[in-house]
Parts: C-alpha cells; structure tokens; sequence
C-alpha cells in the first residue's frame, strides 16, 4: 500500500515505514502529524484517485528530527573584474516516520 502526499509544495510517494525528509515543518520531535492532503492511495492495485484529494484518506507520521541539510556552496566569479563571491546555505528540513495509510 501506498500514497502520494502533498506537503511544502512539493508530491511525495510514501509507504508504511518510510521515512522521508519534507519542507520546515513548525512540529515538535517526538510528536504525531498528520497529512490529510493525499492525492492518490493504492491498495493492492485498487487506485484511488482524487478530485484534487482522496476524501477521508490520512496519512499519519511521527517526527524524528529537525535538522539542516549539507551545506551548498554557491560561488560566483566574474572574470576580468577582480570580483567573486562565496555564499553558502543550509536548507532546514524536517524528517519524518510514516507509521499508517487510511484510505
């Protein structure tokens, strides 16, 4: 069984044990959240489609961690212009359990 979930702007395919890294999400660690935007749910090839969401499909999860993702360097150098610039970024993101599909 599995779904597709919408969180952060962005789809995710998810089944029972996965664990997945999302967009921020302003939830505590160790606490249950719940996804009730699902856009498709499959059940031993029974798909279920929704118009734009699944009525009464949950996804349910426990956070584990807050954290930042590896740092990307973006580096920017202008030729002939004596001139560049270092910047670096860490993208926070929050990782979730999947612990139940409901459809």
């Amino acid at each position: 069984m599995y779904a597709v979930i919408v969180t952060g702007g962005k789809q995710y395919k998810v089944t029972e044990g996965d664990e997945i890294k999302v967009e921020k999400l302003p939830v505590e660690v160790g606490s249950e959240i719940t996804f009730d935007q699902v856009l498709l749910v499959s059940d031993d090839g029974n798909l279920t489609t929704g118009k734009p969401y699944v009525e009464n499909a949950k996804v349910t999860g426990s956070v584990m961690a807050q954290d930042k993702a590896k740092k990307v360097i973006v580096y920017k150098y202008r030729p002939k212009k004596d001139s560049s610039k270092k910047q670096g970024h860490r993208q926070p993101y929050t990782k979730i359990k999947i612990n139940k599909i409901e459809a």
